[in-house]
């Protein structure tokens, strides 16, 4: 497998998760500006959509979207039990997470990632619309701890995680959100984690 990544995006997740479940995969870093690849292909050819991540399953077969891959990944080996089974309520719980996870609390980080500067009353009300999402995750976990869907780590934390992790980028600390700090430091401490931020430039090896 080949994973088309671009260094802390959301591609992160599905990075993360290749190295818990041990599959055997390479990195192709993404410049998804230029629109190419580190290895100078058009990236409009892989992924005609334009962003991260792609996943290359196989030659010439490619899944696109954060969440389909990160649903495929974990299907791929089910004893890791990163989803629960098809057919249950419980995957539906999953789905259910996936999707507000990318259209809600990830594109209210998106004004911040823009490209154009967000002050004043637009980084105000940008921050109101994050914070009403966040404060939703906080009310969440505090009945469900330590993840998402409970005891049981699903790819739907992994990529819960990586947005929260872009809240230091903007200057928003996640103190005043306890349950949701105390979230994201489990993943801080997690060895694939540390492995995919060293891979992608974000983390320095330790000597």
């Amino acid at each position: 497998m080949k994973l088309y990544y671009k260094p802390g995006a959301c591609s992160l997740a599905s990075h993360i998760v290749l190295h818990k479940l041990a599959i055997p995969f390479t990195l192709d870093r993404t410049d998804t500006a230029k629109g190419l690849t580190e290895h100078g292909q058009q990236y409009a050819d892989i992924n005609p959509k334009g962003y991260v991540p792609a996943l290359e399953v196989k030659p010439g077969v490619v899944i696109t979207e954060n969440t389909a891959i990160l649903e495929y990944l974990a299907d791929i080996k089910p004893e890791a039990k990163l989803a629960p089974a098809q057919g249950t309520l419980e995957r539906v719980r999953l789905r259910e997470w996936l999707s507000f996870l990318s259209s809600e609390l990830h594109k209210c980080f998106s004004p911040f990632f823009s490209g154009t500067t967000l002050d004043g009353d637009a980084r105000k009300l940008a921050l109101q619309k994050l914070a009403r999402r966040v404060d939703y995750l906080e009310q969440h976990l505090a009945h469900t701890s330590p993840y998402l869907l409970g005891e049981q780590m699903s790819v739907a934390d992994i990529y819960a995680f990586v947005i929260l992790s872009w809240a230091k980028y903007i200057g928003v600390s996640l103190e005043q959100w306890p349950n949701v700090q105390a979230f994201c430091q489990l993943f801080n401490a997690d060895p694939n984690v540390e492995q995919a931020l060293i891979a992608e430039g974000l983390l320095k090896q330790e000597a």
